[in-house]
Order: C-alpha cells, then structure tokens, then sequence
C-alpha cells in the first residue's frame, strides 16, 4: 500500500503548497490596495518565512514545511499560513489515540504520513472577521484519509458576510455530493462548539475528517475545492469591512473575542493536540494564536 500511494502523496504535497503560494500572494494584495484607516501610513505587511521541522525520537528525517507568518500589516494583524509534509512513527500517545478513532492497523504499526495546509488570519479591523482554513491528507499502513474546511470567526458578526461565505462553501460541496454541505456544515457546528462557555467560536463554515469514500481521487479533489474555495469566500468580506471605521468599544469586543478563540485552540483542537504530541514545531502548531486577547 505504501508504494501505491507514493505518487498520490506527491500530488497532495504539491498542491498544498500550491495553494499556500497563491494565499500568501493574495494576501499580500490586500495589504497593497490598503489606502484607508489607521495603519494606511504604515508599510504594507509582508510574510517572514521560516523553515519548520519535526522532531523525531530517533533523530531521523522526519519532513518539517514552511512557516509564514506575517505580522502588524494594513489589513491583517496577524496571519499565518503553514504547510507542512511530516512522516515516521507515531508516539505512544498519538498511537493509542488514533487506534481509539478507530484508525485500521494502528494498534500493530505506528507509521504514518501527513501533509497539509493550515491557515488563520487575526485581522486589524475589528469588523473585519478572524478565520482559519486547513486540508490535509493522513496515510497509515491501513488506512489513508483527507480533512479539512474553514471557518469564520467575527467579533462583531453581519449575517450577509456570513450567508455569503457559507454560499461559496456550499457551491463547492454541491459540486462534489449533495448532502456534503449539510452533513459538513453541522459537523463544523459541533466541532468549533466550546463545551466550556456554551457558545460557538464563530459562525462556522465546513469541517470534515476521515473522509475515504474508497475512491481517492474524487476524496482529494474535493478537498482541492474546499481550498480553492476559501479565497472567494473570505476576500470579498474583506474587502467589505476593512475600512469600516471602528472605535476602542469595538476593539474591546475583539480583544475577548480572540480569548475564546486562544481557549479553543489550546484546550479542544485536534490539530493542536496533534501537532505537540508528534513532535512538530512548536512555533508553527501554535501559529494560530492572536497576538493579544483579553478575558473578563
């Protein structure tokens, strides 16, 4: 099963990467056009790129990425977009974790393959909504899968950006299976849920995981849409608020706001979790963080 999948997990790697090129780009765009609002004096934000790396335990290779993280721009406060392509053997932990989600094989064989791309962007403007997008495909000995969507996270929320950004994602799943956005919707709305404050952490958006239909080729261009589709569904509603005028109340909101989002990230997200446990680079899992936050 390994020496099938070595193309396919070629191809995967390549396009996470292509999608993270032609983000980063637009997003650079965005701080270029900025003309307007307190930071239009400062110079246009600019990613500082970093190579990653996992550690394995055995120092042997095991793949890393790149890290892009842009900070203090025009439009983004702060936004990072990783890809990362990491393989090996999973820690006793991660194993016994992955064999309780019902992952074939995993109890015997600890050896695994991932690549993806994970992104989320705090922006300047508070009416100006946070949001996070990340696809993925996992290999094991026996099983292979894909993840993935995106979400959006207001401080201060206008349900046409909303019904908006849930129209595009809806049109790429109606592409692909006509229940896809239904079941994946609700699937987002349980899993950005935080137990602890009886609240979502957005509006939502899509969220999917181990999804093998058996056919692997139909599986990765879903996902390849589900990326595709996160710039037209998020530019637009930049575009829209970036130069809302807002006021230190407003800048209060965001500031609590991104408290839940930290809580979130740091005590339910799987890919955090998954990030620590298999060694990956610290700063590059915790990428996602705001660079301030307040809690009452």
């Amino acid at each position: 099963m390994a020496d099938d999948f070595d193309d396919r997990k070629t191809r995967a790697s390549a396009w996470f990467r292509e999608l993270r090129d032609s983000i980063v780009a637009d997003f650079e765009r965005l701080e270029d056009e900025q003309q307007s609002g307190p930071f239009a004096d400062s110079a246009p934000g600019r990613f500082e790129v970093n190579e990653t790396r996992r550690a394995s335990e055995d120092g042997s290779d095991a793949g890393g990425g790149l890290m892009s993280v842009m900070r203090g721009g025009r439009v983004f406060e702060k936004v990072g977009v990783n890809v990362s392509t990491v393989y090996g053997k999973l820690g006793e932990r991660a194993q016994k974790a992955m064999a309780a989600r019902g992952v074939p094989g995993m109890e015997a064989d600890p050896r695994f393959w991932a690549s993806g791309i994970s992104l989320v962007a705090h922006m300047q403007n508070p009416h100006t909504p946070a949001v996070h997008m990340n696809t993925r495909m996992f290999w094991t000995p026996g099983a292979w899968w894909f993840g993935g969507g995106s979400d959006l996270n207001p401080c201060i929320e206008y349900t046409e950006d909303t019904a908006a950004f849930h129209a595009v994602l809806e049109a790429a799943c109606a592409r692909h299976s006509a229940d896809y956005y239904s079941r994946f919707k609700a699937w987002a709305d349980e899993y950005f849920f935080v137990p602890h404050r009886g609240r979502a952490r957005g509006v939502g958006g899509i969220f999917y995981d181990d999804l093998n239909t058996g056919d692997w080729d139909a599986d990765f261009a879903f996902t390849q849409d589900v990326g595709r589709a996160f710039l037209p569904a998020f530019v637009p509603v930049v575009e829209g608020r970036r130069d809302t005028p807002w006021s230190e109340a407003d800048r209060e909101v965001q500031l609590v706001h991104r408290g839940l989002y930290a809580e979130y990230n740091l005590v339910y997200d799987r890919g955090t979790k998954f990030g620590l446990e298999t060694g990956h680079d610290a700063n590059a899992v915790l990428m996602s963080l705001p660079p301030v936050a307040k809690w009452t």
